[in-house]
């Protein structure tokens, strides 16, 4: 019996297959239940004492090479189309898992899509800009002790070349290039010289509003607050309090009303209920003018809030370094909708 065990195991390391049907007719040679494995497994009981330990690890090998063997002709015949070896086309495809959209790719697309609702297009500009753009345009000029408000990367070999620390400088480059009515909205990756830690970071992404048109005034720039707060929070309750920004007069950050629910609710706005989200106010006329736009004839407003701010508030994380980790442990949890 032990001879004619190896003689099968011969013939299956031999064996080679030419289509689907070969394949299958050899597996149930010797796998199927009235194959040749089966009756190899039921001479065991009359095979010696002594010859059983030979026996079953003469059994054990040949069962092994026809799996193994199957195992390659099936891999085979799916793996080389090229030679008419598509395997069983009808046979289930393996499931796939989905992928997941970072947190601030889906914030960003999110803010994106409430704004063009409305007619706000996109801008976009380098993100190594010159010092009139980033400062000097927008009523920052030189030595401006404002200036201060943002601790810049400079270019070592040149000063007047930086990494922008706003977008704004992007709303300056769509003004030079259009001419009012100007709607647009500028997301884009920002860099300062800020020490990191759970609430801050030296990268950060942006959402920069800009809307300039005849006649437009401060309750235009409300009712779009009430609008976007209402479409991205379900929330509109919001209050303006009086800011300081160079680029727009007057100047106002922005607070929603989160309100006291739940205890996370208490913490993250420290019992008020309120909660800051966004700055904004009324172009600055010398910004206008910068930009060769008379601010006799029109006006605008802008507004600028942080993405990674408003993507902790979404999703109630407490660190802002854990968008920067790329942890795929924190990642998978935002899965993709589209």
């Amino acid at each position: 019996m032990i001879d004619k065990i190896n003689e099968n195991l011969a013939l299956v390391n031999a064996f080679e297959a030419k289509s689907k049907e070969e394949i299958e007719a050899f597996r149930l040679q010797y796998l199927g239940k009235k194959g040749m494995m089966n009756d190899f497994f039921a001479a065991f009981k009359e095979v010696s004492p002594q010859d059983k330990k030979e026996y079953g690890q003469a059994l054990n090998k040949l069962k092994n090479a026809v799996t193994e063997k199957v195992k390659s002709l099936q891999l085979n015949a799916v793996d080389n189309p090229s030679k008419g070896n598509y395997g069983d086309l009808s046979r289930p495809a393996y499931p796939l898992a989905l992928g997941s959209r970072h947190p601030l790719s889906l914030v960003k697309n999110r803010i994106v899509e409430i704004f063009s609702q409305v007619g706000f297009n996109i801008s976009e500009g380098p993100e190594i800009e010159d010092d009139w753009h980033n400062f000097t345009a927008l009523n920052l000029p030189e030595y401006h002790p404002a200036r201060d408000m943002q601790d810049t990367f400079f270019i070592q070999t040149d000063p007047d070349i930086l990494l922008r620390t706003h977008t704004s400088s992007v709303q300056v480059r769509y003004m030079e290039k259009n001419q009012p009515p100007i709607r647009t909205i500028s997301p884009g990756r920002v860099f300062r010289n800020e020490a990191i830690s759970a609430r801050a970071h030296c990268i950060f992404h942006q959402v920069e509003g800009l809307y300039i048109d005849k006649n437009v005034s401060f309750v235009d720039l409300k009712q779009i607050l009430l609008y976007f707060t209402k479409a991205l929070f379900g929330k509109s309750k919001i209050r303006l309090r009086p800011s300081y920004f160079p680029f727009t007069e007057p100047s106002a950050e922005v607070d929603i009303y989160w309100g006291l629910e739940t205890e996370t609710d208490y913490r993250i706005t420290k019992g008020t209920g309120w909660l800051e989200i966004m700055g904004c106010g009324m172009v600055d006329p010398n910004v206008l003018k910068n930009c060769n736009i008379d601010p006799e004839e029109y006006s605008g407003y802008a507004f600028g809030m942080g993405i990674e701010r408003i993507a902790m508030l979404l999703y109630q994380i407490g660190d802002i370094r854990l968008f920067f980790e790329n942890d795929v442990r924190f990642l998978s949890q935002f899965q993709s909708e589209h």
